[in-house]
Order: C-alpha cells, then structure tokens, then sequence
C-alpha cells in the first residue's frame, strides 16, 4: 500500500503556536501547507495522549491510550468557535518561551483558559448537540477516563491500585456514587476531550484536502496508573489485588548489564485471544481514525516479550515469553485488510519478527544515524535494504544528524562517512548528505526530523533517553518556515522521484 515518498517528523507540540506550546491551531495548518509545497506526502507525529509532569512531559507515558493532550487545544480555534473572547488570551505571555516549552506555565495558562471554555459551554450551550454525540461515539472508552481522572483527583494522584477496594475494582455502586458526587467534573474532562478531538480531526481533514498523510505513533504498552488497566485489568496480568504480576522491559545487553525495566503492565495475551482481541481491536480502530497510518513501538513484543517479575527491582530474572504473533496480526489483517502498519524494528531483532513483517507486509525502519561502521555490511545503509522499509536520518531519541556528528560520532564513523560520500563532511553539510542519501535511497518512504532539515545542533534535540529534565521542550520557530525551505526541499525531492 506504501508508495515511494517522504515526510517530515515533528510533534504537534514543537509548532509555533501562541500559547507556549505547539497546538491544532493555524500553526499546525501553516506546517502542512509548508509539507505541501515541499512536496511532502506524511506528516509523522509522537503520540498525541496526554501528558504528565510525573513522567516528564513525555508523551509515550500517559493515563490513558485513547484520550488526547488537552495541551495541544488551540486558544485561537476557542475564540473562532466561541467558546472564548479575544481578550481571554492576555494571559498568554508567549515571549518567555519562545525557544522551549515551559510546562508549567503552559499547564496553569492553558487550564485558566479551558475552564473560561467550559464556563461559556454551560452558559450558552453552543455545541451541545455535538457534544452529546461525541460522548456517545466515544463512550467505550470515554466515560471510563473521565471517572478514573475525577477519582484520580479526590485521592491526591495516588496510584488507582492503591484506592479503596471498592473503587479500586470499580464496584457499580462506588462509581454511581463517584458520578453523582461530581457529575459537573465529569461532564467538564469529557468537553475538554471534546475540545480536542473536534480541532484534531479539521486538523487532519486539511491535511487530506493538502496531500498530505499523517503517520501516529503508538507505543506498545500502557502505563500501570492509567484509565487502561483500570478499567480493563483483565487484559493484564494482574494479581488478586490488582497489581501488576510482571512488567515490561528487556534484557540485559551491551548498553545496560541490568537491562531495561520498564515498569509497564504486560498483556495476558491468552485472554485477549480468548475475547478475539476486543480491547486491542478498539485501541487499532481508535488510533486509524486519528491518523492514516500507525507506527507501533517495541513491535517486536508481539513476537515474544520480556517478562519481569514485578517484585524485581531490574531486568535480569526476566524471561522471553511467546507474545500473540502471527495470529493477532492475522486478526487485525480480516479487520483492516490494507493494515497501514510500520513496524518499529529497532535493536536486536529475532528470525521470527522479520518473517511476520514480510508476511504483512509490514516495512520496518532503518536509521542512518547507526549505519556508518567499519565496512559496507551494516544493515541500515541503503545498499543492504533488502525489504521495503522507511529510513530515517535519525528520530526523537536521536540526536540531531549535526549534533551526533559534532558530539556523538566517533573518529571512525565519521571517517567511514567521508569515504562513503566521497566527500569532505562537516558539521555544517552532513545533515544535508545525511538527507540526501536517505531520500536517494530505495527506501519505500524517508521520513527526516525537522531538526536536520534545519540543520541544528544538539541544542534541539527531542528526547534523551534514561534523562528526565529538559526533554520534549524543543519548538519550531515561524521564521523558520522559508519558501526558499520549502523548494529547496521539494527540489531534492522530485530528483529522488519521491
């Protein structure tokens, strides 16, 4: 289904909006007008969940696996629609964060701003229909959210499995109680949710009108404390008390002699067999209604997964499980017969995931960053793509192509680099080499970070992994949105028939 082209990834929340942070509003809508002209067909995005300032902004970490980021609101589509007046947003003072997203003020400005919005919502009742409509659509997973996020609230943010029993195993009686004693709350999570699925989706239907396709992001697991596992702690293995048996993580490796434990629940695939995949079919469908086609994170724990005891403080006593395999993707191929899946192959992949992958059809990912060694063999240089794949330059968890190459690089990769281009690289020409191979090469799609189309050092990196200050704050700036950008982009583009 994948036809040869490229896109450009960056996070909704890296655009230049007004309110300190990247939004659904008109900067979203100047970014694929600029896709357009450059010639672009995808716009790749990191999950568009909501986020929490426990797990430091990041948005592979949130409460719920189908809610949006309510940061990502538009102020400015709030006034357009009515459910704010211009002069509500004085109290967006934009020039202190020009560079960076700062959280907090984002966090305290924008709920100032959304409960003005749902204040007018109840006064004047624009939308109210709508809005009906859209708890009704969502209900499967919406009237779960918003009792776990109000619950949430009443207990102080304290984990779900540690509430009242009652609660805690979401006794019908203990919620009806929950609902009545703070309807207005529920009602209030449910608009914001509202909010935000109504500009995503005039969002995406501009990117339809413009060419341009948009690639989300899912990652595998879910967070223990997130309205997931509680309302549906049977897809999990769990204990009698609702604690996690195991969790997710891998094993040890030459990075890391204790491994990675990651701390996510893992799936009781036998039950989700048993129920045909229900939970897992809602969460596919859900996310193929956001965007056109998903990447799905750690894909090779479908295969088989390590499993952690949960009393176990690192990976080490973990042990590979089979995971669902080919007849979970079996499934979803009778549901979606295209299946618009990329496969996040990365690391230390078995026989078994490429077997799966060539099966499905599934293109997996091949990142540039890690392909310049010691001779010509390694995997991620365009010569030994030997299956349809999408490359990258590099992604979020990377460095920006300049700043590897400045900091990151050894004496020999950037050796083996100038040898392979035959050229002289530098700081200041390898993201464009970098970009030229990768969309020169006969990858199906090159999808290449904002940052290296830009040509910025590490100062803009996205995400350190195993860092947790200063990550997912980088942002886009306006000017940087060039027509000269845009056809030069376009240019290496048609040249490389894409």
């Amino acid at each position: 289904m994948f036809k040869r082209s490229s896109g450009i990834l960056l996070h909704v929340s890296s655009l230049p909006s007004i309110g300190g942070i990247g939004d659904f509003g008109p900067a979203a809508y100047a970014f694929v007008d600029f896709l357009n002209k450059a010639k672009q067909r995808y716009w790749q995005i990191l999950p568009l969940n909501p986020t929490d300032a426990v797990y430091g902004n990041g948005p592979y970490s949130s409460l719920s696996a189908f809610a949006l980021n309510t940061l990502l609101i538009s102020p400015e589509l709030l006034v357009k629609d009515g459910f704010l007046i211009k002069n509500d947003l004085d109290c967006l003072s934009t020039s202190r964060w020009e560079d960076r997203i700062d959280y907090f003020q984002v966090i305290e400005d924008k709920s100032i701003l959304l409960e003005q919005a749902f204040e007018r919502f109840e006064k004047t009742k624009v939308e109210e229909h709508q809005f009906v409509e859209f708890c009704k659509e969502h209900n499967f997973w919406l009237d779960a959210y918003a009792d776990f996020m109000v619950a949430k609230k009443c207990f102080r943010l304290m984990i779900w499995s540690d509430w009242p029993q009652d609660l805690r195993s979401a006794q019908p009686q203990r919620l009806s109680a929950l609902r009545s004693e703070f309807a207005r709350d529920i009602v209030r999570i449910k608009f914001f949710q509202y909010l935000a699925f109504k500009q995503w989706f005039l969002l995406r239907g501009y990117c339809q009108s413009r060419g341009v396709e948009i690639v989300g992001d899912i990652p595998i697991y879910v967070n223990e404390d997130s309205a997931d596992v509680w309302s549906n702690p049977r897809v999990f293995k769990l204990d009698e008390n609702l604690k996690p048996v195991f969790v997710a993580g891998v094993p040890p490796d030459y990075f890391s002699k204790t491994g990675q434990r990651w701390g996510n629940p893992v799936y009781d695939w036998q039950y989700n067999k048993a129920t045909n995949y229900q939970w897992w079919t809602q969460r596919i469908k859900h996310n193929l209604h956001l965007f056109d086609v998903i990447r799905i994170d750690h894909f090779r724990g479908l295969m088989e997964y390590w499993e952690i005891p949960a009393a176990e403080k690192t990976a080490i006593n973990g042990r590979w499980v089979p995971g669902p395999g080919e007849d979970f993707l079996s499934h979803l191929r009778v549901v979606y017969p295209d299946l618009p899946i990329i496969a996040e192959d990365l690391g230390l992949i078995t026989p078994d995931v490429g077997i799966a992958m060539k099966k499905f059809d599934l293109p997996g990912m091949k990142i540039l960053l890690f392909a310049f060694g010691e001779d010509l063999t390694h995997i991620y240089l365009p010569e030994n793509f030997t299956e349809p794949c999408v490359v990258y330059t590099g992604t979020h968890d990377n460095n920006t192509t300049r700043g590897w190459f400045r900091r990151d690089a050894t004496a020999q990769e950037q050796e083996f680099l100038v040898r392979y281009t035959h050229k002289n690289i530098t700081e200041d020409n390898v993201a464009g080499e970098l970009i030229r191979i990768a969309l020169k090469s006969p990858a199906v799609i090159a999808i290449i970070p904002m940052q290296d189309i830009l040509n910025l050092d590490e100062n803009s990196r996205m995400n350190t992994p195993g860092t947790v200050l200063g990550n997912w704050e980088w942002r886009l700036q306006k000017e940087d949105l060039t027509q000269a950008l845009a056809d030069q982009l376009a240019q290496i583009t048609v040249q490389s028939q894409r």
